[in-house]
């Protein structure tokens, strides 16, 4: 059985994304990205930083989500390593532990058939989080897809990435939205909703869906994605 969702032909390219997310204790989020602000281009060395971005809306507060770019798992060894023996870096990251409360990643591909797209101007983010029925791409792949393209079709929102986890929570997919503002957002969503092509590709989609949430995501400074 085949799915255009699969992210095998990903994986034989071999670039991956990781998913981090920081839950900071209250009051220390600013603190820790002005001093992250400083100190980026320590990072940004040695893998892409895809967006980093706070969470305005959606599950916990004073938490912040990055993308980070590797070649290959190898790739992300080396980083690692290297990052380990800088004395700059480590210089501004030990002492910055102590802001952080939690944190937690995934691996990710980006789906064969998506390319991730670099908005023309800034605006905000939304992730979508879907878990997805036991049995994966093969039985929910293109259900899903077509929901999705549904959408961009029509232009409700503008579609970044699409993102399939290979570690952390099986079946799920992230989905990277943006819209010129919150506004924006929900007058594209309130639009889409009142659509009937909208709706019958998204009743499709949802009967292999366990579950979803959002997160609304504001650019940090020094965020590629703005």
């Amino acid at each position: 059985v085949h799915s255009s969702f699969a992210t095998g032909p990903r994986q034989y390219d071999g670039t991956f994304y990781e998913f981090r997310t920081y839950y900071f204790k209250p009051s220390k989020m600013n603190e820790f990205l002005e001093n992250l602000k400083k100190n980026i281009h320590l990072r940004t060395a040695h893998s892409e930083l895809v967006g980093s971005w706070s969470v305005e809306f959606g599950g916990k507060m004073n938490k912040v989500f990055h993308i980070w770019k590797y070649d290959n798992f190898a790739h992300r060894t080396e980083v690692r390593k290297a990052l380990a023996k800088n004395k700059d870096w480590q210089q501004f990251l030990i002492p910055n532990l102590a802001l952080i409360d939690e944190q937690e990643f995934e691996i990710t591909y980006l789906v064969p058939w998506c390319k991730l797209e670099k908005p023309a101007k800034e605006g905000v983010y939304e992730l979508v989080i879907f878990q997805m029925k036991p049995g994966g791409p093969a039985l929910w792949g293109d259900a899903f897809r077509r929901a999705l393209n549904a959408h961009v079709d029509l232009g409700y929102s503008k579609l970044v990435g699409v993102f399939h986890t290979e570690y952390g929570a099986l079946n799920r997919v992230h989905v990277l939205w943006w819209n010129e503002s919150a506004d924006s957002r929900a007058a594209g969503r309130h639009q889409s909703h009142e659509d009937p092509r909208v709706v019958a590709a998204v009743r499709e989609s949802v009967n292999y869906l366990v579950s979803q949430q959002n997160m609304l995501l504001l650019p940090t400074s020094f965020s590629p994605l703005k």
